[in-house]
């Protein structure tokens, strides 16, 4: 039973709510039947099928509207005289600012990106607004507790980029599958149906580049009087036979290797069977686009069947014709989506054809469009756990009582017959670059990097802004703005082309730049150190920026034997050839910190063996929401001050 303080702090609470999915639908309800009366919601997300087997405030009629106004209306109807305001919108949106958040006096977080995350932290740092941090995967689950000054800030612990494999290891030598997953998604794919200029590492040449003159056909580009039939096993026998062998002509790649083996589809499907793709099920039609499916045009039901290489061929085929026949209009502007049907099966089998030429285990349509779309299956009743604890900790918040704050972790198996262990917050860090304001250290080779490598690797994809500004001193190198005049844009545009050390103020070893982002009121200074040469395979960027650890843990490697540091000329997922991937929701935050979060009183010897591993973070982006795993790493010994 509530005392009448936390009454009084629940009834006179004006709370944000950023994120209506798995924990927000469950946050929703409980904090609407624990009294609060002024809840505001920001999503900028639509009600999708797959949403509806955790998100019970929605329903099969509601799917393709607004999750925030939908939830706004069901949680209504049983308390009627709360106020909810629901925003469709992205939380990253200019109305969306430090003014705007300063009126709330707790922020709620069930997001599904560490870019967005990352944002809302910014904005409750600069509007003095404390933040409540959760996430959940499967059984597992966080709640944490951010106050500017007094707690950890969500980025005290760094949180880097996604793994990503490196180009070579996808287009040459791919040893498990999920390399192969990657290849058919983010190589075959874009390039037969994406964005015809985008950059791209397959060979397109159906011929040898040494031999070639610069005319060699380009193998993806359709002719006029070419059948579809035709087209796709011209693309066929080159990306599963031709690109194989010219890979196979590099002896010494294969020395330690085993040997793929080419496929021509000769070899895998007589001509008639190409031919009577479709005709399996003649009683198909599909009216909605985004309903075609190769498997049903095949009369192919189950999607845990692992299909054998002539199936997988067959789905190849019928896939890439109904592409054409069904969706011609979309080819060209098509990006690979976990919820298309016939993208996922095209995928699957692409990356099947691939995995039997290198010998690699083929997977079923289920298992693959797991691994292409990140996906680690919701449970609802975690979410509603979550969202309890996140009630109870803004309760906490809402007196002020910062002695009994926690970060709580749900665990899968219990621990001395707990499930849900508490831990208390510790200080800030003092070289969080985000609350302490420490400088980085930036690794470049300042002769060969672009202003744009550094924008997109750096400033964006690393410190997660959206809107920068770059100086060198008192010269504006570049800046982002809708008020920005049209000679001002373009020469920022031309920045953006040139090399570091030629730019109008150059930069060099030494140099200190100051970035800057307006939105999120946050400012950083970066120290450039010039370095000549970088591992293309563990530094594929050409640059490593250290600064919010410790020297000696700036790369540190995961369990996988990845490196924290960004690789964004890598393809997808970053990480070594030998070691083995755990597939895990979409932006995996898996860097260690050296760190251990002691668990009250508790010995080692009492904790299951999961509890004494540290603690990563992942992103659950079918579930929107985040979580801190536990996990094995290498600690350093160094610990981290409780909050007193």
């Amino acid at each position: 039973m509530a005392s009448e303080q936390q009454l009084s702090a629940i009834k006179g609470a004006k709370v944000l709510m950023v994120g209506a999915g798995g924990i927000g639908c469950e946050l929703l309800k409980t904090l609407a039947l624990s009294g609060f009366q002024d809840i505001h919601i920001i999503d900028m997300d639509t009600i999708e099928v797959s949403n509806l087997n955790r998100q019970f405030l929605f329903r099969k009629s509601h799917v393709g509207l607004s999750k925030a106004k939908v939830a706004r209306d069901a949680v209504l109807r049983f308390r009627p005289h709360i106020s909810i305001t629901p925003y469709h919108a992205n939380v990253k949106d200019s109305e969306f600012n430090v003014d705007f958040f300063k009126q709330f006096n707790v922020v709620l977080n069930g997001l599904d990106n560490l870019d967005a995350r990352r944002h809302v932290n910014r904005l409750c740092l600069a509007g003095g607004v404390p933040l409540i941090e959760s996430g959940t995967t499967g059984f597992l689950g966080q709640v944490t507790v951010h106050i500017k000054g007094k707690t950890e800030c969500y980025e005290c612990q760094p949180k880097p980029a996604p793994k990503s494999y490196p180009v070579c290891t996808i287009t040459s030598t791919p040893s498990k599958f999920v390399h192969c997953i990657v290849w058919a998604k983010d190589l075959l794919f874009a390039k037969l149906f994406g964005d015809k200029n985008q950059d791209n590492d397959l060979n397109v040449r159906s011929s040898d580049a040494t031999s070639s003159s610069e005319h060699a056909e380009d193998v993806f580009e359709r002719k006029k009087d070419e059948d579809i039939e035709q087209y796709g096993r011209k693309i066929y026998d080159h990306v599963f036979g031709y690109n194989i062998g010219v890979a196979l002509s590099n002896e010494e790649t294969w020395k330690n290797r085993a040997r793929p083996k080419p496929l021509y589809i000769r070899d895998v499907l007589p001509i008639e069977l190409i031919q009577q793709n479709g005709n399996a099920d003649k009683s198909f039609v599909a009216d909605d686009s985004s309903s075609v499916s190769a498997m049903a045009s095949l009369g192919l039901k189950n999607p845990q069947d692992i299909w054998n290489l002539r199936e997988n061929s067959r789905v190849f085929f019928e896939a890439l014709r109904l592409f054409f026949v069904k969706r011609e209009k979309e080819i060209g502007n098509l990006s690979f989506d976990k919820d298309d049907q016939l993208a996922v099966e095209f995928v699957t089998a692409a990356a099947n054809i691939r995995a039997a030429s290198f010998g690699i285990p083929l997977h079923s349509l289920f298992e693959a469009k797991g691994i292409a779309g990140n996906i680690v299956h919701a449970v609802a009743t975690t979410n509603a756990i979550i969202a309890g604890l996140i009630v109870i900790e803004a309760i906490k918040v809402l007196q002020n009582d910062a002695n009994n704050y926690r970060m709580t972790y749900c665990l899968e198996h219990p621990s001395r017959k707990m499930l849900l262990m508490p831990v208390e917050p510790f200080e800030p860090n003092k070289s969080c670059y985000v609350c302490s304001e420490t400088p980085l250290l930036l690794e470049v080779n300042t002769s060969r990097s672009k202003l744009r490598d550094f924008v997109e690797k750096i400033v964006e994809a690393m410190l997660g802004m959206s809107s920068p500004l770059i100086m060198h001193g008192s010269a504006l190198l570049y800046e982002v703005g809708d008020d920005l005049e049209e000679d001002m844009v373009a020469n920022y545009q031309a920045n953006l082309e040139k090399v570091l050390s030629e730019l109008p103020s150059p930069v060099s070893g030494g140099t200190i730049l100051t970035v800057e982002d307006l939105q999120q009121e946050l400012s950083c200074n970066i120290n450039i150190k010039h370095r000549e040469d970088f591992d293309e395979e563990k530094e594929p960027d050409g640059m490593v920026l250290s600064g919010w650890t410790k020297e000696k843990d700036k790369t540190t490697s995961t369990e996988n034997g990845a490196s924290t540091s960004n690789a964004s000329e890598a393809v997808s997922l970053e990480t070594k050839e030998d070691s083995d991937i755990e597939i895990v929701p979409t932006g995996i935050e898996s860097a260690t910190t050296g760190k251990k979060r002691k668990l009250p009183e508790m010995s080692d010897a009492t904790l299951p063996d999961s509890s004494k591993n540290e603690l990563h973070e992942i992103d659950d982006d079918d579930d929107g929401d985040d979580l801190f795993m536990l996990d094995d790493g290498n600690s350093d010994g160094s610990k981290k001050k409780r909050l007193q």
